[in-house]
């Protein structure tokens, strides 16, 4: 019995490492977000178009302002990309476990500024109980003030 209990404990420890630890290539992770593919209940996808927000600043402009936003929030780090690129991919992590959440955004040119397209989805599990959601609604919320700051 101890020793079950101990492979039992090795087992969840390894899983913990493996999900703090395990590399991100940017190949697979840099993705576009206007051509992405729905993420489900794992993540949030908002593209631009006729009914999206637009926020009055060039596309330059608003994404190095959501990037610093992002890199400002806690354990958010750039995995790919720059705002000079004008694409970017971010790794945000939750803070007990460690579970990596992949953001990826791009600006683009709008009548009246400019919109974001954003791709936020989990790597591992089916669902993030509004993880993303809520983290997205946050940054843009922080996005707004920055930018009437301006």
């Amino acid at each position: 019995m101890k020793l079950i209990l101990i492979l039992a404990a090795f087992a969840v420890f390894g899983l913990l490492a493996y999900i703090r630890l395990a590399s991100s290539d940017p190949a697979d992770w840099h993705v576009d977000p206007i051509a992405a593919p729905d993420p489900g209940a794992g993540g949030v996808l908002m593209k631009p178009g006729p009914d999206a927000r637009t926020w009055p600043a060039e596309p330059r402009a608003l994404l190095a302002a959501f990037d610093r936003i992002a890199l400002a929030a806690p354990r958010t780090m750039r995995l790919a990309g720059s705002p000079g690129t004008g694409h970017v991919t971010y790794i945000a992590r939750s803070k007990w476990l460690g579970f990596p959440d992949y953001v990826s955004v791009r600006a683009v040119p709008a009548e009246g500024g400019a919109q974001l397209a954003v791709y936020s989805r989990l790597r591992f599990g089916q669902g993030d109980m509004g993880v993303n959601a809520a983290r997205l609604d946050r940054w843009l919320g922080e996005l707004d003030q920055a930018l009437a700051g301006q």
